[in-house]
């Protein structure tokens, strides 16, 4: 070998870390948008059983009984299922190869997280789009968005622990359980319209306006804290920031939320509403980072 050959750069675990972190969080909120894109479009049963999309194949075949588009939907879904597996493999390895102690716990709850999911959406279909596994399905992706974002906030290196008074940390309690009370009262209103995924799928028998006006009326309660915690922060800037970028996010989604209950809710808008909890989900998750310890700016 020549002397002047220039050695290659050895493989780095915690390089990896960095891009992987984010590909499973973009995963996970585009699974809750794609999972909406099913719904919406009534391609819940494109594949009418589980684990294969009809009986006898886990691909869609020609000459399904179900519509050609709700069939390649529900599939491509299912397909981002796996993305998401491989996703999770390689934090796990980048995480142990790293020697990043800190996150083991977590990118372990990404990979059982995700099995968890293929396992409720399964019990999903099975039950024929039942609501509650419905909202169970996106409530878990929630939980498991939250998870994801944890790890790519401490992806660079770990977190050291703030001293917040109690206060802080007891807003910071209250903001992001209120946040998910919020979106729990989300999948009661969806739950309760029109958009079953299925014309023949089961519906909550709430009335779909009084639960609306419980979901609006906890929104609202949301900003109260909200303003309550800049007021408590003080000083520590980092939280007002998050506070302030969560604001402006839960009012474009609140905004979004009173028009497509006035235009009768719309797919188009009831999509963009969706997309909006998953990001406003983050931004509230970060806010509640953002209290109890010390994160990276990036």
């Amino acid at each position: 070998m020549s002397r002047f050959a220039v050695a290659r750069p050895r493989f780095s675990a915690a390089r990896v870390l960095i891009p992987a972190s984010t590909v499973l969080l973009f995963l996970q909120a585009a699974l809750v948008v794609t999972g909406g894109a099913v719904r919406l479009t009534g391609s819940g049963l494109g594949c009418p059983t589980w684990p294969e999309c009809t009986p006898g194949s886990y691909t869609p075949v020609p000459h399904q009984a179900e519509p050609v588009l709700n069939v390649w939907i529900e599939f491509g879904n299912r397909m981002l299922t796996f993305a998401l597996v491989l996703a999770s493999l390689v934090l796990i390895i980048s995480v142990l190869k790293s020697g990043r102690r800190d996150l083991r716990s977590l990118a372990m709850g990404q990979f059982l997280g995700i099995f968890g999911q293929g396992i409720l959406g399964g019990i999903t279909v099975l039950t024929g789009l039942h609501p509650i596994t419905v909202a169970l399905h996106l409530l878990l992706s929630m939980v498991l968005i939250a998870g994801a974002t944890s790890i790519h906030i401490r992806r660079f290196e770990p977190s050291i622990d703030i001293a917040s008074s109690k206060l802080t940390k007891s807003l910071a309690r209250l903001h992001i359980s209120v946040m998910f009370i919020v979106m729990i009262l989300g999948t009661v209103v969806t739950g309760s319209g029109p958009h079953a995924g299925d014309a023949q799928a089961e519906r909550f028998t709430f009335d779909i306006r009084t639960v609306a006006i419980l979901h609006a009326d906890f929104v609202i309660f949301l900003f109260g804290i909200t303003i309550a915690f800049f007021v408590a922060v003080g000083t520590s800037s980092q939280t007002k920031i998050k506070l302030r970028t969560f604001t402006i996010i839960a009012l474009a989604q609140g905004i979004i939320g009173y028009v497509q209950y006035f235009l009768g809710v719309p797919a188009l808008i009831v999509g963009l509403h969706l997309l909006g909890a998953a990001v406003l989900w983050i931004s509230a998750w970060r806010v509640f980072l953002s209290s109890r310890i010390r994160m990276d700016a990036k």
